[in-house]
Order: C-alpha cells, then structure tokens, then sequence
C-alpha cells in the first residue's frame, strides 16, 4: 500500500575544495528507477510550508526504506565504473531521490543502515531520511524530462539575446542648397542633467529652418579632482534645413545647465534629411554610415545610426552633411552578424569569444532568439560569440539582460520593491536621526 517507485539520482562530485573537501561543483546525469516504502505514511515530515524573512519556504522531509539486497544488486553495478562516483556500495547523504507522487527532489541527508537492528544476525533494508532539495547551481541533466524540469526555474539564470538572421538596413536622402553642414560647439557648458534643446534660428523665407540634438558627455573631472555633471558634447543634425544665406545661430535652451554654446557652418550641395527606408534587423552595435563621394573638391558627408533595444536602425543622423554634391549621394549601412547557427543543448557549456565568460544552457528560444543561463563563471558582454560544446552552435550577443530568476518559493526581488515603498532606503537612517 506505501510502496512507490522512485528515482534513485547519484551525486557526481566534480569539483572539491582541496582544504576542506567542500564540493564546489557537482552533477547528477544519471537516475534509476528503485521500489521504496514510504515510511512517513502520513504524510510530509519537517516543518512544512513556512513563511520566513526570505519568502515563502517548503521545508518538508520524507523517509523511505529501500532493500539493500535491491540497491547491491541493481543499482551498485551501475555506477561502480561512472567517474567521480565517491561511493558506490551504500546509499550516501548527498545523493538525490526523485519522489514521483509529489513530482519532488529530495536530498538524502541521513541513510540508517541498522535498523532493524541485526534481526537474524544481518540487516536488510536501508532508511533513507530526506529533506526537500534546495538548488545550488548543480546541474541536473539525467535525460527524464520530469525530473529535469524541477530545476529550469531555480538558481540565477540570465537571459541573453542573440543574433540570430540579421538583415542590412537601407536608407535614402537628397542634396539641398543652403544647407546647414555641421554645427560646432565652442563651449560645453556645465551641470546638465539632460540633453537641452537646440534651438537654430530660423531659414529665411522660402526656406526651411535646420533641426539639431544634443548629445551630452558626463564623468568629467576638474581641476579640483571633482567629478562634474554632464556637459554638451556636440549636435547632430536631424534636418539641415535650407535656403539660408547666413550661418545660422545656435542656442542651448534647458537641460538644467548652463554655459553651452556653439556655431554652425553652412553650404550649397549639402545632404539633406535621411530617411531610414529599412531598419534591419540583428545589430548589436551601432552600424557604420557612408556615403558616395562627393565629386571634385567637394567633402564627403558623415552621419552616426541609431539603434533601438531590439537591434534595428531607427534614425540616422548627420554629422558632416558634406559639401558641393551635385548628384544625390548613395548611403551604405554596414551588415549585421547574420552567421548564427545549430541549436543549443540543454545544459552544454558555452564558452563566449570576448569574455572568456562560460556558462550552462537553461533554455534555448530559438524563435526569439532568447539564451537563458546559468552556472556563470564571468561577465559576459555585447559581441560575445557563445559557441556550445556540443551542440556546435554559434550566435552572437547582442543584449545582456541583468534580470536574474530566483528560487520559485523565495520572493526575495518583491520583498525589496515592497519594502521600498514604504521605507525610503535611499536615506542614510530610514527610521530617523539621534
């Protein structure tokens, strides 16, 4: 009536610290099916499903009796021969039993092995007392699906996406006369919070007045040895307007700074707006901008791309909109990474070709294009090429994500957010001043 088939999972030890003999890396890729009596008949031993400063906690214990006559015969010849198996004739604490009526992972803490004590001069059976599994980066991966799925939501995991198909952006303009070339700054200013407005005065009549963005540089230190807030880099130009005969004027306005100021410079077959006909797909990076030459002594234009969070081109803006065009200019985006192939397998290492960083697969999305992680040694970075040992598989970084999934039963993340809302930790003494 108390009988269940279970799991029998046996620790493999890979790493041990030398000193102490503490194991820093273990695996359990193998689980046998073994007949067992369940001797918390009543139900789950331990002190059950609490609520601690940690989030909600199952702490829920099992014992079980196995025949040791079963375990020899069976499960010993087994694993005898399966490296860094540290004991093979005995049941040891440490090894994992997969309880398939709660679809649980218990961890065997004690293994009583004389009870009954000595009954016709031997014993039979072992007592198995386990406790509820608490992951801790090992990794699991015995090829039964309901047993390996107890761990896909626990521990850090991290979510890469990758470059998966990516396609090359296009873009067109035209060439204007009057046009604003480029604007310098003359003076950064100082104390900007955010990037202040560029106001251009306007074209004359029958013209169209020149749009600019500011971009800001911050991290500064004076002379003092103090760091200073953000100052006016330089603008870009959006629309270059036209019809001017008068390099117009420029002015910085808000940003919650002061000091900036800058010139612009103006031409005749000069690039105007560009519009952005395809964004692409898969950039990790801002692509390069060129243009066609412009013809005799003329300057050759500039502009920098902008990309958005899902690695398409959004807007280019201009830099340099060149000098004595007579022909519109032709705009060349470069290619994104478009080689990523294979399948990644769930938990083969993946090693990245920048960081050096390595990790196990969680979770391969192939249609997302969606990585998740975990067991990091490292900082993984953009442009990484994460090549999986076994599978082959290679694409590229194109966003680290810094969300991390915890165990499912500690709600640490929402404690924090709700604590901060009604503490403000931002302060030196939230509870008030001696």
């Amino acid at each position: 009536m108390y009988g269940v088939e279970v799991y029998y999972i046996p620790r493999r030890y890979i790493t041990e610290n030398t000193v102490i003999k503490e194991v820093i890396e273990s695996k359990f890729d193998n689980a046998y099916p073994l007949e067992a009596y369940v001797d918390t008949y009543d139900g789950y031993e331990g002190q059950g499903t609490i609520l601690s400063k940690f989030g909600v906690q199952p702490l829920n214990d099992l014992t079980l009796i196995i025949s040791k006559e079963r375990y020899e015969t069976y499960i010993t010849p087994l694993i005898k021969n399966i490296p860094n198996i540290e004991l093979s004739t005995r049941p040891k604490e440490g090894d994992l039993i997969y309880f398939p009526l709660g679809d649980r992972l218990f961890e065997i803490k004690f293994v009583e092995h004389e009870k009954p004590f000595y009954q016709l001069q031997k014993t039979y059976v072992y007592e198995l007392r386990c406790e509820l599994f608490r992951y801790e980066d090992e990794i699991i991966d015995t090829g039964v699906e309901n047993i390996d799925d107890n761990i896909k939501e626990e521990g850090y995991i991290q979510s890469l996406t990758m470059v998966g198909s990516g396609v090359t952006a296009s873009a067109i303009t035209g060439i204007v006369n009057g046009g604003v070339r480029f604007i310098t700054v003359t003076n950064r200013g100082n104390g900007y919070t955010s990037a202040p407005r560029v106001a251009i005065s306007s074209a004359p009549s029958g013209g169209l007045t020149a749009v600019g963005i500011a971009t800001l540089i911050g991290g500064l230190v004076d002379c003092n040895g103090n760091t200073e807030n953000y100052k006016v880099q330089g603008v870009e130009v959006v629309n270059p307007g036209y019809g001017y005969t008068v390099a117009p004027s420029v002015v910085f306005v808000g940003g919650g700074g002061a000091g900036a100021a800058a010139t612009s410079t103006i031409g005749d077959g000069v690039v105007g707006v560009i519009t952005v006909t395809s964004g692409g797909s898969g950039y990790e990076n801002e692509p390069v901008v060129t243009f066609t030459g412009a013809p005799g002594a003329g300057i050759t234009a500039t502009a920098r791309a902008r990309i958005n969070t899902a690695g398409i081109v959004t807007a280019i803006y201009i830099t340099n909109a060149g000098l004595g065009y007579t022909v519109t200019p032709t705009i060349t985006i470069s290619s994104p990474y478009s080689s990523g192939t294979g399948t990644y397998i769930y938990n083969e290492t993946v090693v990245g070709s920048i960081s050096s960083t390595k990790a196990v697969v969680r979770d391969w999305d192939s249609v997302n294009n969606i990585l998740q992680v975990s067991n990091i040694s490292g900082t993984f970075v953009n442009g990484d090429i994460l090549t999986g040992s076994e599978s082959g598989a290679t694409y590229k970084v194109r966003i680290v994500s810094t969300y991390n999934t915890v165990d499912k039963y500690a709600e640490n993340d929402v404690i924090e957010t709700e604590a901060d809302s009604i503490i403000d930790f931002s302060e030196s003494n939230p509870f008030g001043n001696p």
